[in-house]
């Protein structure tokens, strides 16, 4: 049975179609206020607490890790952290598909991870989404932004500002927008710790 409500393209939509439509706007509303809760807590100067919360909504953060001041989500339960890692001001981690960073990984202030994007050749702008792989050691720099489907190997370094659009691999220093290969880490064994991270930051 049609019901008289359209979906985007024009068509009546039926009973069931209009039940998933339903729900599914149900969980967006719910995940909405939960990131927007996240926000709030994101402000808490006090990142014990801060982590605390995380974990609450399901982000998994490994020993040893923290998460600075200001820090943005988009969907918690699909991003994974490993230990002693940092993550900067004002970062976004997009959980909409898989983001996992390794361990001993340094993210700098205002650095993006996008895992959703718009088809901007499909007739209805439709949102595609692929994961997000961070490998041991690597250093994301400043307004750093890794676009959906990227892995960056172990001990890779990404230049302050590089948009990244494809894969990095491991012990590359790369830059540049879009990021292109620019040098080589030279140190290829790598067993430093970040160390402890600020309380109030």
């Amino acid at each position: 049975m049609e019901l008289p409500i359209k979906n985007k393209a024009g068509e009546n939509l039926t009973v069931q179609q209009f039940s998933i439509k339903f729900i599914n706007r149900i969980k967006n509303i719910l995940l909405e206020i939960e990131v927007f809760l996240l926000h709030l807590v994101g402000h808490i100067p006090l990142h014990h607490l801060r982590r605390f919360f995380y974990r609450i909504a399901g982000i998994k953060i490994g020993r040893g890790s923290s998460i600075h001041m200001g820090t943005r989500f988009y969907d918690p339960v699909n991003i994974s952290i490993g230990e002693d890692t940092i993550i900067g001001e004002d970062a976004v981690l997009d959980g909409r598909d898989k983001l996992v960073i390794g361990n001993h990984v340094a993210v700098a202030t205002g650095a993006m991870f996008l895992n959703s994007q718009h088809e901007i050749n499909d007739e209805f702008f439709s949102p595609s989404i692929s994961p997000i792989a961070v490998e041991d050691y690597v250093f994301i720099g400043p307004r750093v932004i890794v676009q959906p489907g990227v892995r960056i190997g172990r001990g890779a370094i990404v230049a302050a500002g590089a948009v990244v659009t494809k894969d990095v691999p491991p012990f590359a220093v790369v830059g540049g927008v879009p990021a292109k290969i620019i040098s080589e880490r030279k140190i290829k064994d790598l067993h430093y710790k970040i160390g402890r991270a600020r309380w109030f930051r």
